[in-house]
């Protein structure tokens, strides 16, 4: 699909008319645009438009689906709607360029409408595309450069070995006059965005030069694994791309690679390409060296011919020469340190040695050039090394008791920004499973501690989304046979990128090896496995059940990294909490209440059942409905804010007859 603005010289303008009763005569012409543009496009494969008459010029928009000769297309137009046009000029246009065009049209009523013209060749889906839908945009192949000008481009990228044999094939053939089809896709390997970038420009200005391409126009997308978007808008942009070319820029890094996202993501992108493989050409744009995401792309494009381009490899010699040239690029003398970081590797690519040269020569400029910069360096290091609290972080650390279930989580959050700093110093380290276990008596916050967990991890760069899903057995299991292992996968891709939160997962291990919830729990230890890199499963319950959970199922205890212990509150963080409460609600414990709230609190934990948290806020909730009883028994104009806003002994109701147990162990032993 091509979209085009066109321009002329208008000879008669139809508003050039008297005053007064004229002025019917001069509107008419006008009048008439929007229903003759109608007739004129009817039953056609292009649409041609006024957009605006500006005093002896005109400018108008033209959508077709495939070439034409757009002056006489154009002419032909103008005539119909009876306007004498010469010296008509176009440039192909981009998508937005086009809706701005179409805009004024609506705007001065030379069309009926707009949205309907757009639905008419499905623009309408990709017009108000929002990023979080698809993430792309668009582009024109400039002005076209020659042969040897697009061999020196590739020469400086250092993509020559493979770009300039392509460029040879293309230019062999010479130019048809139409495109005929797409005998090769491409694929770019690097790393470097402005490489990639210079790259498929290169390309589509050779193919565009040798009409191996009818339209300028190309569009860009950016996909990462597992991440949603809309596969109608997707097929949509295919579709508007035919006769031009779509760039699929994919970004991976190590803990995606292999995941189901990845696999899932990549297949669907293969699917849209190899359906439209003779309209549209492909250019796939992946990292440098990454096997895994290769081999992915070339078992689902298995009926497409694939083009690799990649950076050339130099040898030590070369790469020296490369770096004396940025050196002296930037009027400066290479030394020693920069050479010395060649030692290491026996070929290097430009990508490779463009980021050691920028580190170097950040260096210079602070050792050398403006030496009152040199002790930035070492503050530098000192703030990659530390590790910085994320707002979820600090609320967790406010949180009334908790001490060892905190401990224990920010000993895992240190664990886990270690291993990342590995990565960001180019160690190799398998990456840890992040799953965790809870255990604790009902209201000790482990569901309020698991959801800021999830925000710190996300805070952190550790998580991409950072949600909480909770479930239960219900959620888990099916009802009948076949059900629970697509139920289960289900609520892990709900959870992608956050925390699963399976609280009182003990009732999964039923007696029965062959129940439901067994089959729960086997697939629940395999998706753990599968995205152990992508999301946290947290298992939370009663310590003593907790136990028996694990021994369910051999491998389930190997996963789970951290076991995180939550104890009983004591009396005074109990009052704590209760103060809390009622500060959240704009209420306060009298000397009183504060006493008796103790006393009641010492009598309550020494039931089995106790709810630690929750009975703190139960009880507050049963103490303002006593203080509302309480306070209605009064004459209403005797009841000051403080009455309102204060919580009285009399409030307060001490549980009586409370049997005293024995407290159940709390942890792992």
């Amino acid at each position: 699909m091509l979209f085009y603005k066109i321009w002329g010289d208008l000879i008669e303008d139809p508003e050039e008319e008297t005053e007064g009763e004229e002025n019917k005569k001069r509107r008419s012409p006008f009048r008439q645009v929007a229903a003759k543009t109608e007739e004129f496009n009817q039953s056609k494969e292009a649409f041609c438009f006024l957009s605006e008459v500006d005093d002896d010029a005109i400018t108008l928009g033209l959508i077709t689906c495939a070439p034409m000769d757009v002056t006489s297309f154009i002419q032909k137009y103008a005539e119909f709607i009876e306007f004498k046009v010469e010296n008509f000029k176009h440039s192909e246009i981009m998508l937005h360029e086009l809706q701005e065009l179409l805009g004024r049209a609506d705007r001065r009523d030379y069309v009926d409408s707009d949205d309907k013209i757009l639905a008419k060749f499905d623009l309408d889906k990709i017009s108000g595309l929002r990023s979080r839908e698809l993430a792309f945009g668009e582009n024109l192949v400039k002005e076209q450069m020659t042969k040897q000008t697009l061999t020196a481009a590739a020469k400086d990228l250092h993509m020559n070995e493979t770009l300039q044999v392509e460029l040879d094939r293309i230019y062999e053939s010479g130019a048809f006059q139409n495109a005929m089809g797409h005998p090769v896709h491409y694929m770019i390997e690097t790393d470097n965005p402005d490489v990639r970038r210079e790259t498929y420009k290169i390309i589509l200005n050779a193919l565009r030069a040798n009409r191996r391409l009818d339209s300028n126009r190309y569009v860009f997308l950016n996909f990462e694994p597992g991440e949603e978007y809309s596969q109608t808008a997707f097929e949509t942009l295919y579709k508007v791309c035919r006769g031009g070319a779509v760039v699929i820029r994919y970004s991976s890094d190590e803990k995606a690679r292999g995941s189901a996202e990845e696999q899932e993501t990549i297949e669907n992108i293969c699917r849209m390409a190899k359906r439209y493989r003779n309209e549209v050409l492909t250019v796939f744009c992946i990292p440098r060296e990454c096997k895994e995401v290769k081999d992915l792309f070339f078992d689902h494009l298995h009926s497409m011919t694939l083009v690799e381009i990649s950076e050339d490899q130099m040898n030590r010699s070369e790469a020296a020469d490369f770096l004396a040239t940025l050196a002296k690029e930037h009027q400066v003398t290479p030394d020693e340190k920069l050479l010395a970081s060649l030692d290491a590797k026996e070929t290097h690519r430009a990508a490779e040695l463009q980021g050691v040269f920028d580190e170097w020569y950040g260096e210079q400029l602070k050792q050398v050039f403006y030496p009152q910069y040199s002790e930035m360096a070492a503050i530098r290091k000192e703030e990659v090394t530390t590790v910085k609290e994320s707002k979820a972080l600090q609320e967790l650390m406010q949180m009334v008791g908790l001490t060892e279930a905190k401990e224990t989580i920010k000993k895992a959050l240190n664990h886990y920004k270690m291993q990342k700093l590995y990565k960001d110093r180019g160690i190799s380290q398998k990456n840890p499973a992040m799953h965790m276990i809870f255990t604790g008596n009902p209201g000790t916050a482990k569901t309020t501690v698991a959801r800021l967990f999830a925000r710190i991890m996300q805070e952190s760069g550790l998580l991409s989304k950072g949600h909480l899903v909770e479930v239960g057995r219900g959620d888990l299991v099916g009802k009948y046979v076949g059900w629970t292992a697509p139920t289960v996968k289900a609520k892990f891709k709900e959870a992608m990128g956050g925390v699963l939160f399976i609280d009182e997962a003990y009732s999964l291990a039923d007696e029965d090896r062959t129940s439901f919830g067994m089959e729960a729990i086997n697939t629940i230890v395999q998706e753990m496995e599968n995205h152990r890199d992508h999301m946290v499963v947290i298992f939370a319950g009663y310590p003593d059940k907790m136990e028996h959970f694990l021994q369910k199922n051999p491998g389930l205890r190997s996963r789970i990294a951290f076991h995180v212990p939550f104890a009983d509150y004591n009396t005074d963080e109990l009052c704590s909490i209760a103060k809390m409460i009622g500060e959240q609600g704009g209420m306060h414990w009298d000397a009183g209440a504060f006493d008796k709230l103790q006393k009641a609190l010492d009598a309550a934990r020494q039931s089995g059942d106790f709810g630690n948290g929750r009975y703190v806020r139960n009880l507050f909730e049963q103490a303002k409905m006593n203080q509302a009883t309480r306070l209605l028994e009064k004459d209403f104009d005797d009841i000051t804010t403080e009455d309102i806003t204060t919580i009285t002994a009399e409030d307060i109701v001490i549980p009586e007859g409370v049997k005293k147990v024995e407290k159940r162990r709390i942890g792992f032993y």
